[in-house]
């Protein structure tokens, strides 16, 4: 886990929050490889405290204010500082122990870990958006469909019934499969929003810091692995156009349970070197039996000097006898009260 400090430069604030990150494409000297391909190596951090979805009360608005977005960063960062002078204090047990109402008047202080661990940054003044989702125009998720909402509904149900049966009731996050913002795509989250880029001519390697999945993307046309080849993180394949590295993304297996979706998900990400410092993520999700239409977000990464921190996911991993074990003691019980 980490904690790193926030990069913000003056000049970008001013340029990409009046243009936004998109502007500067053709306006700066993009670094490029020994073979001429855009050079996107490095460690890119993608931590924002914008939120995936518009918040409601922002309606129709895309875009903040400067001094909207100072604010907001300006908030962020008073939270956190009073979060790292709230007096230690035991953590109580509960159904999640990463959510509790707070530490004396903070909201939002984690129940699990102390304020050290969390790492959320602010960036909102980077690009002054006021969601990371850019379409639909609303900033918003699209509808769901029919049948999705009965899937997640079952799925639901069946959980409450069925918490801990065995090791498979457990996300894939919980047992250490999958970090929750290791994506793909990589979403800003609690900690470690730090992803790795390596290049070759023929090939280009994404590792997140989060339980260091590392994707290892060919770029050398050849076809996608059957339909029915399903794998945790997909089956990725890129292509260079112009500029901007498209990588296609099938195969998911449904198991790793990401926002509802199928095995019939399709992943777009589009990776822009805009300057020095600044790396475009977009992303695009197709799944017709999930969304009634696809949907795209766009997250700004920041080149970071340090490395990847190492990451070990021990937690459901190791403990996951105990998890099992809780649940079989709880169910002994009920059966002895009934």
């Amino acid at each position: 886990m980490s904690c790193r400090a926030v990069v913000s430069g003056l000049v970008w604030s001013v340029v990409v929050g009046s243009f936004g990150v998109g502007g500067l494409a053709e306006a700066q000297e993009v670094p490029r490889t020994g073979w001429g391909a855009p050079d996107l190596q490095g460690v890119w951090d993608f931590r924002t405290i914008t939120p995936m979805q518009r918040p409601e009360h922002y309606g129709d608005k895309e875009f903040l204010t400067p001094e909207e977005a100072a604010e907001l960063d300006a908030a962020e960062e008073e939270r956190q500082r009073l979060l790292w002078q709230a007096p230690a204090e035991r953590t109580t047990a509960g159904e999640n122990v990463d959510r509790r109402t707070g530490v004396g008047e903070v909201r939002g202080a984690p129940g699990s870990y102390n304020q050290f661990w969390i790492d959320v940054g602010t960036n909102t003044i980077e690009t002054r958006r006021t969601s990371l989702v850019i379409d639909p125009p609303n900033g918003r998720y699209p509808e769901q469909t029919e049948a999705a909402r009965e899937r997640a509904s079952a799925r639901r149900a069946y959980a409450a019934e069925h918490p801990a049966d065995s090791w498979e009731d457990f996300s894939a996050g919980v047992r250490c499969i999958l970090g929750f913002n290791a994506g793909p795509p990589f979403t800003p989250s609690a900690y470690n929003n730090n992803i790795q880029l390596f290049q070759t001519p023929d090939h280009v390697v994404i590792m997140t810091e989060m339980v260091h999945t590392s994707r290892v993307i060919p770029l050398d046309g050849r076809p996608h692995l059957p339909a029915g080849v399903l794998q945790w993180s997909g089956d990725s394949r890129g292509q260079w156009e112009g500029d901007t590295l498209l990588i296609e993304t099938r195969n998911f297996d449904p198991k790793r349970r990401w926002r509802n979706t199928t095995g019939r998900a399709r992943l777009i990400e589009r990776l822009t070197r805009i300057d020095e410092d600044t790396l475009e993520y977009e992303f695009t999700v197709e799944d017709s039996e999930t969304w009634m239409r696809p949907w795209t977000a766009s997250v700004p990464l920041r080149l970071n000097p340090d490395p990847v921190f190492e990451f070990a996911c021990h937690e459901g991993n190791y403990s996951m006898p105990v998890m099992l074990g809780g649940a079989r003691v709880e169910e002994l019980e009920a059966a002895g009260a009934r």
